[in-house]
């Protein structure tokens, strides 16, 4: 692969100057879990890195290392959410027309409610890999948050642990293109929403009152398909809730929804959730065109680097000024964040939808097969240390925490197609 390295100019729109220096980001909108949480997509830190101190087993099988397995009905790809003693997910059961969110109890697996947030209108057709409950529930500790395309439109509704429906509300009418599966994102008093697409109107991202789910503030989108996952992170010295796709890098105050900035610098379709180093944001995307890019999140519109690496669908990680992505045809690849210099590539194997996570000095990412790979996250060279199977297709990221991996995967059971949950430890 030619890295091309260069600096360029465009003109963005900057709605307020960012210093990005050292400052330390924002306290506010900070909700704090302990390190054995997984309490939204990609994790407490929202990066796909896990907590650098557990444990989780380096090999497994259907009959090693597995602490409890159950089943999930229908077909779903959103990750597992965990907090405290409960486990939670999304499901939906296309043949009874009905999107779930279920609870488990962490240390048994026993289900200990299932709760349905629709009845009926269940939407059909798009990509073949896709499902109808693809997003990651969110927790804020004392509510739930999950996302569903229903009826011809997205709606975001809001459960008690113990499974009450709370309240529910629209965000957008939406056409399928290729499905939907972004998840909400929480962020001091609110719940960030997403549904790009190409329906009459756009799509539009959203802040609700996570207590009411009133809308707070809410931006209408540009009329195209687009599957990220709004993410806030720390960068430039402050809190930022970026949003890739639709040809824009957007900025927004998480809290007010203002505009920051927003500039070109991604592909049209993107489906990753974005990473930082604190300086230099990520964008990827697969549609028209294979494309990374660095671009500096001080509202310069500086694009820093790019590439033309197709990571399409697992979203990436950056740790200690380095960049690791996992191809969508299964190479494994490691950047200097800085430049662009690919430092190293290693040859996995198979199909990725899955998203890779650290844990420590280690990357663990799953292929569309049900093979996980374990390999060094170091910048000196590629350095596969296991490789374990649980046979079947997987379609969603693993969640690790309290040294547990949680992993969906859907069995051929009787020539049918089986969704399972493992609870995998030492």
């Amino acid at each position: 692969m030619r890295c091309l390295l260069f600096l360029v100019l465009v003109v963005p729109v900057v709605l307020g100057p960012l210093s990005c220096h050292a400052d330390e980001a924002k306290a506010v909108g900070k909700i704090r879990f302990g390190s054995a949480d997984w309490p939204w997509w990609r994790g407490p830190n929202r990066n796909g890195i896990a907590a650098a101190d557990q444990t989780p087993p380096l090999e497994w099988s259907k009959s090693k290392n597995v602490v409890w397995k159950v089943y999930v009905p229908g077909r779903s790809h959103g990750s597992i959410t965990v907090v405290g003693e409960q486990v939670f997910l999304a499901a939906a059961n296309e043949q009874a027309d009905i999107q779930s969110v279920i609870c488990f109890d962490r240390a048994t697996g026993s289900r200990l409610w299932k709760t349905d947030v629709h009845r009926g209108g269940i939407e059909r057709g798009g990509n073949k890999k896709a499902s109808q409950a693809s997003t990651t529930v969110a927790c804020d500790g004392e509510r739930l948050f999950v996302n569903f395309l229903n009826d011809k439109a997205v709606y975001t509704t809001a459960l008690s642990l113990e499974g009450k429906q709370l309240w529910r509300t629209k965000i957008t009418d939406y056409k399928v293109h290729q499905g939907y599966g972004s998840s909400p994102a929480v962020y001091g008093p609110l719940v960030i929403v997403s549904a790009d697409n190409k329906g009459e109107g756009g799509g539009a991202i959203a802040g609700l009152d996570r207590a009411t789910g009133d809308v707070v503030w809410k931006h209408g989108r540009p009329q195209n398909p687009n599957y990220p996952s709004p993410i806030i992170l720390p960068v430039c010295g402050r809190d930022q809730l970026l949003f890739t796709g639709l040809d824009l890098v957007a900025s927004y105050d998480p809290l007010s929804g203002k505009k920051l900035w927003e500039t070109k610098g991604a592909t049209t379709e993107c489906v990753t959730s974005t990473v930082t180093d604190g300086q230099l944001i990520m964008t990827s995307g697969g549609y028209p065109r294979n494309h990374m890019a660095a671009i500096r999140a001080d509202g310069s519109g500086e694009v820093v680097w790019e590439n033309n690496v197709r990571v399409y669908v697992p979203s990436m990680l950056a740790s200690d000024g380095y960049l690791h992505a996992v191809t969508d045809d299964g190479v494994a690849r490691c950047f200097e964040m800085v430049t662009g210099k690919e430092l190293w590539k290693g040859r996995l194997g198979g199909t990725f939808s899955s998203s890779p996570v650290m844990v420590g000095d280690k990357i663990f990412v799953t292929n569309e097969a049900g093979t996980t790979f374990i390999y060094k996250a170091q910048p000196t060279s590629f350095e596969l240390l296991a490789k374990n199977e649980l046979p079947g297709e997987v379609l969603s990221t693993p969640t690790i925490c309290g040294s547990r991996i949680y992993m969906r995967v859907a069995e051929q059971q009787d020539s049918e197609r089986q969704e399972m949950l493992y609870c995998l430890g030492q």
